[in-house]
Parts: C-alpha cells; structure tokens; sequence
C-alpha cells in the first residue's frame, strides 16, 4: 500500500470505516484505495467495542475472516475477477446454516450444531466475495418478532439498551445500526426484515415470493417464509438483493432476477399514484406515537409529486390465511422437535405447532383459496395505484424484557403474533414490500414506512424507498453507541 493510500486509510478511520456504504467500501476495495483485512480488521475492533451493549453478534470468527481477507487481497492482486462484495465482512443470521460456523437457531437443542455446508443465501453472498465474520442473534427458531432466546439472551435496540430491536432478524438490524458489519441476511414470514428495520432506523426488503431462492428447505413450495436483504440504506439493499436473487434448480419456486438493481435508483417520483393506509382499513391499530411520525412524512411524499390517497386493499381473509398457513408450517417443521423435547422448546413455538396439528384439510384447503382471491384483489388494486404505504410497526420499540407487547392504545393483544398485523397481512399478499426509516418518537425512538408494490415489482418499491430517504435523511441518523 502506498503513502498516499494509507493517507487515506486514516482519513477513513477517522470517519470510522464501519458506517461507510458497503458499494463505497466495494469500490474502494476493488480500487485497492484499502484491503480487505483492514476493513475486516475494523469491523472485528467495532464488534469488540460495541457488542457487548447490544449483543448482536453472537458467534463471531475472527481468525477465519482475517484469513479469509488475506486470501481475497491475493486474489485481487493476481488480477482474477472478484465478485459485487469482495472483501466486505457480514454477519449471517443465526438461522441459516453457515459451514464450519455454529448455527443455533437461537434452540437449547443446536448449540452445538456445526453444518458442513453454507444454505442457498450464504452460498451466494460468499460467492460474490462477502467475508464471514459470524452470526447474528435471532429468537428461538425465529418465532416472534422480538430477539431473545435461551442460548445468546436479548439482543438490544442500539437507539435505546432497554427495548427490543425486532426480531426475527433483529441482531442482523441492531449489527448494522452500529456498524457491525455493512450488509445483511435475514428472513422474514411475518415481518422477521420489516419490524427490525423498522425498530433499528434501517433499510429491510421482503422480495416477492421465489425472487430469492431458499435451500434447504423442507417445505420448499411454501411461499409465506422468504429471505432477503437488510442494509443501512436502499441502494446497498439493492446491491445485496441482486447478489441474492435468481433462479436456481433446487427450489421449485425461483423466479428470475428483478430488473437490474445495480443500476442507480435515481427516479423522478412525479405523478406517482400512492396510496396511504394507517391501518388497511380497519384491521389493526397502531400506538399513536406511530401514526404522529408517519402522519407527516406521507406529506413529504407529496412534495416529492406524488398524488397521495387514504385508501387501502381489500384484504378479508389474509388473517385467517396467514395464522392457518403460518402453523401448518410450524406443525411439519418444528412439529418433530416439540415431540422430541417438549420442555427445552419455548412455550410460544409448542403453540403454533398445536395450533397447526389442529387445523383440517378444510382449513388447510380454505386458507389457500383465500391467499389465492387476496392476490388478484391485490392485482387489480395496484391497477390504480403505484405503491401502498402504510405503518411496518403497529408500536414503538417496547420494552425488551416482554416477550410481546400484550396491548396497543387500550387493545389488548393476545398472542405473540398480534401485534404484528401490519407485516403480516402483507405478507399474505406476496407483494415485495420495503421497511425505510421515516423518522422518530420525541423520545428519540425509530419508525419506519412500509413501502408495497406489486408482484414482482422490487425495483418500484426501491426506488420509491430510495427518493423518500434522500428526502428525508432520517436513515442517517446513528445510535448514541
């Protein structure tokens, strides 16, 4: 490395290398303006500081990801090709299988569990030159939207230490507000990327159904489960997501790639047809400390262009689709593990399971059909409009010693899945939807807008997300850590 390279090395570490964007920090590494081990470097030394207050990294290999950026400065020294994300370091969520890495999934039962092979999503971000440094928490078995779990403990919201960072990727999104690591992984069923971005102030996709292939799965043609990408803002998410998406032969369900999201999101949002719903007419209430943020950043949309209606789908039927498909997944899936050890699996999964061993092939039959009318009612809705916008989070960060929040203003919440209502339903939809921060409480907690568009429509939804951050800024906002 020459003088005038390491000059700008410590420039770089003055503004703290972490926080830069992962397509600067790409750049910059193919440029060779800085190695991979030192981006890795100072990341481990960012992990080694600020982890402990917000425990979202849970496993970490620090030794590997030092050799394994040694080896990708060789390779780009050569001259061979590198991949999209040479040299930068990522955290994979605790619930995909990383070779010679531990996966918990957050479960007494895996603590153990060391897989001889990278899943699908891994395989990709690995191959496109990411570094492995870890794992991020996730609760057990990334049920619910809060992360704690028997084997790692809570993972805490980096904008304030005694509320919940989401879940279930919520120490992939608490590791990226503090600058853990620059890109992430994560799941989402019923809100596992939008709820955490929303509670950490930064960016989560939930791609259309197929867009990101999942493998292994043991129920690979269910679609209410999907991976995708988290980043601390829409371009770097578009990067990850065209590192994550396209075809491949082991899933049934893959479709191909979206429209080049590489290619800069610059759009011109004018007369745009956007339509805003507080609560999709009806079917789930939001604390008002939510409503009073969002409230006023549908009018920064209008001053962006764009024609701005409170109108909403019709979506009868997506609850009874959702808790029906939902438990029949956790009765095939985690079913066996209950059975096996039903006292070392927390109470919340042992429910769902029994809730799917109790449903009948006519309940089983009739979700379907109602996912089914949901999607062409959804069609013909964004035949009129552009994009839906509407709350991620019915409720603020709450407190991260509940499991659940068990009422929102005055109405009780029942279940670990109730208050999750504004991801879920839009799950049962199969629209791509995207979490991008919208700005804070007076208390100085985050909250995020829910950007949905229609089938397949990833690249609508990105640059949509895109315009309203360069507008508002709120994702530039870091945590007190």
């Amino acid at each position: 490395m020459g003088e005038q390279a390491r000059s700008r090395l410590g420039t770089l570490m003055h503004e703290e290398i972490a926080f830069r964007p992962a397509r600067e920090l790409a750049r910059m590494l193919r440029d060779r303006e800085i190695s991979a081990r030192e981006v890795v470097q100072a990341h481990l030394e960012r992990v080694e500081a600020v982890n402990p207050a917000v425990n979202a990294v849970v496993t970490l290999c620090a030794e590997r990801a030092l050799d394994e950026a040694a080896a990708a400065d060789k390779r780009l020294a050569s001259g061979a090709d590198v991949g999209p994300l040479h040299g930068l370091p990522v955290a994979h969520k605790d619930t995909h299988e990383t070779e010679g890495v531990r996966t918990t999934h957050g479960s007494p039962l895996f603590t153990g569990h060391v897989p001889d092979r990278d899943e699908l999503v891994v395989e990709r971000m690995r191959a496109a030159g990411a570094i492995t440094i870890g794992k991020t928490n996730t609760p057990e078995f990334a049920a619910g939207s809060h992360t704690f779990n028997p084997v790692f403990g809570t993972t805490r919201n980096p904008y304030d230490t005694t509320r919940s960072a989401g879940g279930s990727s919520g120490g992939a999104a608490a590791a990226l507000a503090t600058g853990l690591h620059v890109l992430a992984d994560g799941s989402d069923m019923g809100g596992s990327l939008r709820n955490p971005a929303s509670f950490c102030n930064v960016v989560g996709l939930r791609p259309s159904a197929g867009r990101v292939p999942t493998y292994p799965d043991p129920m690979p043609w269910s679609t209410l489960s999907v991976q995708g990408p988290m980043a601390r803002d829409v371009p770097d998410t578009a990067l990850l997501l065209s590192v994550l998406a396209g075809p491949d032969p082991r899933s049934p369900v893959a479709v191909a790639a979206p429209q080049d999201t590489r290619a800069p999101l610059d759009a011109d949002l004018r007369g745009l047809r956007l339509a805003w719903t507080p609560d999709l007419g009806g079917m789930f209430g939001c604390e008002p400390a939510v409503l009073d943020v969002l409230t006023a950043r549908v009018r920064d949309l209008t001053e962006l262009g764009c024609a701005v209606e409170v109108d909403a789908p019709d979506l009868s039927g997506a609850e009874e689709a959702f808790r029906a498909l939902r438990a029949l997944r956790f009765a095939n899936v985690l079913g066996p593990l209950v059975d096996r050890a039903p006292d070392r699996v927390k109470e919340s999964v042992a429910w769902n399971v029994a809730q799917g061993r109790a449903l009948t092939a006519t309940d089983i039959g009739t979700a379907e059909s109602l996912r089914g009318r949901i999607f062409q009612r959804m069609r013909t809705f964004f035949e009129r409009y552009d994009a839906l916008l509407l709350p991620v989070s019915q409720v603020v960060p709450f407190d991260a010693e509940l499991e659940y929040p068990t009422g929102i203003d005055g109405q009780p919440q029942h279940t670990y899945l109730d208050w999750m209502r504004s991801c879920y339903l839009v799950t049962v939809t199969g629209s791509p939807a995207l979490s991008v921060p919208a700005g804070f409480t007076p208390g100085g907690l985050p909250v995020g807008l829910q950007i949905v568009g229609p089938h397949l429509a990833e690249r609508r939804v990105l640059e949509i997300g895109h315009a309203f951050e360069r507008a508002t800024g709120f994702g530039t906002r870091r945590p007190p850590l």
